[in-house]
């Protein structure tokens, strides 16, 4: 199985929910990484504006660059649901992951002796049964997870959008439900 994360662009409204709780559940000290990031994006000349908002963090890639390239073997993918994670023992902070991955998502605190650090799937959580913090915390449910082969069954979904990279390089595990003009209200 290969767990994955679903995001509704039609439900979001940006309110950094998903963020501030992503930080407090794990202890991220303020203004350092943000391992869930919603941006903002705006299109179009008024009066035929639009604004969307992208929820991201690590898309727990089929074929994590990351990993690949990591010389110490700190990152890893776990078998039994997919979830990239790193070994902070094994980390020696070179940096070389934080280049490869192409959503942003490998983070490094402030110090010369900081390690990497990015989206746990909050592994913690799901040993609980329950669902990612950022999942839980969405006061619109614009966030899911599940099995990527669930997700991509839903209708209207894609695997990328602008301004993110191509999903079939890496085999991203996010799916996402578009705001189009059809969808727009």
């Amino acid at each position: 199985m290969q767990l994955g994360f679903y995001f509704d662009q039609t439900r979001c409204t940006g309110c950094h929910t998903c963020v501030v709780a992503c930080k407090d559940w794990h202890d991220l000290p303020p203004q350092t990484s943000n391992w869930r990031r919603v941006t903002t994006h705006e299109k179009g000349r008024f009066p035929n504006v639009d604004v969307s908002h992208l929820s991201i963090s690590c898309a727990h890639c089929a074929r994590p660059a990351c990993a690949t390239i990591c010389p110490e073997e700190a990152i890893y993918k776990r078998n039994a649901d997919g979830v990239v994670l790193i070994d902070a023992e094994k980390c020696t902070g070179c940096r070389a992951c934080e280049d490869s991955c192409e959503y942003g998502a490998i983070q490094f605190g402030p110090g010369a002796d900081s390690k990497a650090e990015k989206c746990t799937f909050c592994v913690d959580r799901l040993e609980k049964e329950e669902s990612p913090i950022c999942v839980s915390a969405c006061p619109m449910r614009a966030l899911d997870f599940g099995d990527i082969r669930a997700l991509s069954s839903r209708p209207g979904i894609v695997t990328s959008i602008p301004p993110m990279p191509d999903a079939a390089k890496t085999g991203s595990s996010l799916i996402i439900k578009p705001k189009t003009a059809a969808t727009k209200g």
